[in-house]
């Protein structure tokens, strides 16, 4: 078996490390003094995170046997903070398979411990009685369990830090509704916890003694209903008191949908985030202090945690958000380079443009679409297409962006995913929302022939099936309007703001 490396710490895997946990855990590692490595399916995603010279990235899958015992060699401590948000009826046994591959490859590989983030489940309700994620969380954690390998199993309830889902659920829902008409689970008693307490916690329970092997609850100081979350968060936010009005009849599943409508939080993230919210969630221990002391003013508290949330937000400092994930079922094949690509249609819809601006003003203005800057055309269209996408449970345009002026790979960029950027050049869109195919979308700064700048604009769609070929054709009607629109106006703001640059 390994033993913790005693120059430059324990060698710490990350899994995850895309994800809004993973991607806040891993600087706090590095900063402990551990060194890390980091399993990810696409690797170039974390090119652009601040720490990513700092740490070794690994191509690999929780679910592939092999790539994990290259991603474990040498390792001290492995983090599993992987999970399955899929509402669909295979996910448990997805999560079920994936914990079983990497309890056993950890135990092969000599790992000293497991370090997994679950659920924490309500105390005196059957496992058959929990929402179907939370039961996942704790058949995952107790497969870890006995893997033969000392595991800390950390279960938090609700996490409260700038960007997290229960964070911007709260969030929006007071903010946007001065009078609510709410699920009869808004008075279920919750024990909410700073997202900077879940990470102390994570990175403390690396040096654990060997013989501890358990589940620990974690939970900041305060319990509190969901309703009193609400009234604290309006308080805190200098809201006028929210008039809040339980009605039993409204279920998880069609709360889901109407957070669905009022938050940027998806229907499909909506519905376990509420599911556990149907009993109360309140730690029956604190025994975690005994190896991760609390100093002074930890855990942190309730309202506090919600001041330091909203500052980061207002000071566009959200490292990591829960869109960092991508959505239940969303594409992740790279852009095809070959028009006949997996035997089908390719449709493009292409534009260009002369810009009497420089290219660094173009680029600043590409780099700041979607969010409140919108899309530059028909805003309308653009806002029907996110109700509609919505509508079947797809993510809408309400995701934002995480910052308002700086992308990176692998953001969420309303209902599109950053997926390449060459920085002063490109800008490549995957998009997210529910489609009968695949789509993608380019913006280009060139320079012409004569070295004026010169913007690209490129629409691509690869169509599954006749619903995607009549999808393309319906909807290219409105292409003029809608890209023809957005690289003349691309085109028209960078000029406008390189003239108020240069201007007297």
């Amino acid at each position: 078996m390994n033993t913790p490396s005693t120059a430059g710490g324990a060698r710490c895997l990350v899994t995850g490390a895309t994800g809004y946990v993973g991607g806040r855990l891993v600087p706090e590692l590095l900063d402990g003094g551990h060194r890390v490595r980091c399993l990810a399916r696409h690797p170039d995603k974390l090119r652009d995170f601040p720490w990513v010279d700092r740490v070794e990235a690994v191509r690999g899958d929780v679910t592939d046997a092999a790539s994990l015992r290259r991603a474990l060699d040498g390792v001290d401590v492995a983090y599993y903070l992987v999970h399955s948000m899929s509402s669909t009826a295979q996910f448990e046994e997805k999560d079920r398979r994936a914990a079983r591959v990497f309890a056993a490859e950890a135990r092969s590989a000599g790992v000293r411990r497991i370090v997994y983030l679950g659920g924490l489940t309500p105390r005196g309700v059957p496992e058959g009685e929990l929402s179907p994620h939370l039961r996942s969380r704790t058949e995952v954690g107790r497969i870890l369990l006995g893997s033969g390998v000392p595991t800390t199993v950390l279960r938090a309830a609700v996490v409260i830090g700038s960007g997290s889902a229960s964070f911007e659920m709260l969030r929006y829902l007071t903010e946007r509704l001065p009078v609510m008409v709410t699920p009869s689970w808004v008075g279920s008693r919750v024990q909410p916890i700073a997202v900077r307490d879940v990470l102390r916690y994570l990175v403390g329970s690396a040096g654990m003694p060997a013989d501890v092997n358990r589940t620990f609850d974690i939970g900041g100081p305060d319990v509190l209903s969901y309703r009193e979350m609400m009234v604290r968060y309006a308080e805190v936010a200098g809201l006028r008191r929210r008039l809040i009005v339980p009605v039993p009849v409204l279920t998880p599943r069609l709360s889901s949908h109407w957070i669905g409508l009022v938050t940027p939080v998806p229907a499909s993230l909506a519905k376990p985030l509420t599911e556990s919210l149907r009993h109360e969630v309140v730690c029956g221990e604190h025994d975690i202090a005994r190896y991760v002391p609390d100093g002074p003013g930890r855990p942190v508290p309730f309202e506090e945690s919600l001041r330091l949330a909203l500052r980061r937000v207002r000071d566009a400092q959200v490292t990591t958000r829960w869109s960092s994930a991508s959505p239940p079922g969303a594409p992740s094949d790279p852009l095809p380079t070959d028009p006949d690509w997996a035997g089908g249609s390719l449709y493009t819809d292409e534009r260009s443009r002369a810009v009497d601006a420089g290219p660094n003003a173009l680029w600043r203005v590409i780099e700041g679409v979607g969010g409140e800057n919108g899309w530059y055309s028909f805003p309308l269209a653009w806002a029907v297409r996110g109700w509609a996408d919505r509508l079947v449970g797809g993510v809408g345009l309400r995701r934002g962006r995480r910052d308002a002026t700086r992308l990176r790979v692998g953001d969420a960029l309303d209902f599109w995913r950053v997926e390449e950027i060459d920085r002063g050049r490109l800008l490549r869109l995957r998009a997210e929302m529910r489609l009968p195919g695949l789509a993608w979308l380019e913006m280009i700064v060139e320079r012409d022939e004569a070295g004026r700048t010169s913007y690209r604009q490129r629409a691509l769609f690869h169509p599954k099936g006749l619903a995607g070929q009549a999808y393309w054709w319906s909807v290219s009607p409105f292409h003029a309007v809608v890209f023809g629109g957005m690289a003349r106006n691309i085109a028209r703001t960078a000029e406008t703001e390189s003239g108020r640059r240069d201007g007297p």
